[in-house]
């Protein structure tokens, strides 16, 4: 998909965005996610009117890394609930 976004845009100049869906509930695959996309797209495309994710359970493990960052352990998921 994102290899179409890049031909798209090298023949027609239009930018098309991208919104990575379903699957993404850790940090770890949205950075896999978001460096896919520098490398094929450029910086430009991480920006939020090109790229977006459609996760809400990634903000429970964005939370749970920054406590984790902060105090040096990985907190409860209960700690963290889903809206």
């Amino acid at each position: 998909m994102v290899r179409m976004i890049r031909n798209f845009y090298n023949e027609t100049g239009i930018r098309i965005g991208f919104k990575a869906a379903g699957g993404i509930s850790d940090t770890k695959t949205a950075l896999l996610y978001m460096t896919m996309i520098q490398e094929e797209l450029g910086r430009r495309w991480l920006e939020p009117d090109l790229f977006r994710f459609g996760a809400s359970s990634l903000l429970g493990d964005i939370e749970r890394q920054l406590d984790h960052f902060s105090s040096g352990y990985y907190s409860a998921s209960y700690r963290h609930p889903l809206a």
